[in-house]
């Protein structure tokens, strides 16, 4: 067994930044493209409404429903696809840090998801995010919902941290966990 390090506040934050900006620039793609099927259907239709439309926060209100329903689909598939299949984002690999479940296993896409949908419940006043900073095991509200711990990939001194069954051979004998003896003779 591996023992891996929590990963802590500030270098989950520079990631989830990353990730942040990545999510932005494929909605920002997305955006104009349905923005310039959308002026060009209204343009060559009827053009003169067009403005009047604009103005009136009873026909705006659907489209922006669908911009933030865009937003939330492009965050929740971004999330789900990328921790369901290696537990890293883009902004995770770039600084050394992988998802697990609590007990060092990979996520599943069911767990992916449901820690992608935590990431809303975490977004409250960003309370969910900063209680990263003063858990024991760093674990923001959307890990302990899915039950995931975020570690940083290289192997670590045993301070706090989980313990990974892997190839690797451990660092000492104190970073492995044994099971308990079965003492029922």
């Amino acid at each position: 067994m591996t023992f891996y390090k929590y990963a802590g506040f500030w270098r989950r934050l520079v990631a989830f930044t990353i990730d942040g900006a990545l999510v932005l620039f494929i909605f920002m793609i997305f955006f104009i493209i349905a923005s310039m099927a959308f002026f060009s259907g209204a343009i060559s239709a009827d053009n003169k409404n067009l403005f009047a439309d604009f103005t009136d926060p009873a026909s705006l209100s659907p489209v922006m429903i669908s911009v933030w329903m865009l937003y939330i689909f492009i965050n929740l598939t971004y999330f789900t696809y990328f921790h369901g299949t290696s537990g890293r984002t883009p902004g995770k690999m770039i600084l050394g840090l992988q998802v697990v479940t609590d007990q060092g296993q990979p996520l599943t896409f069911g767990i992916a998801f449901l820690r992608s949908v935590g990431y809303f419940i975490s977004n409250i006043l960003y309370l969910g995010f900063l209680w990263v900073a003063f858990d024991r095991r760093k674990q923001g509200w959307h890990d302990k919902i899915a039950g995931t711990v975020v570690i940083v990939k290289e192997k670590g001194e045993q301070t706090a941290g989980i313990s990974i069954p892997g190839s690797s051979p451990p660092l000492s004998e104190s970073t492995t966990v044994k099971p308990p003896e079965n003492n029922d003779n």
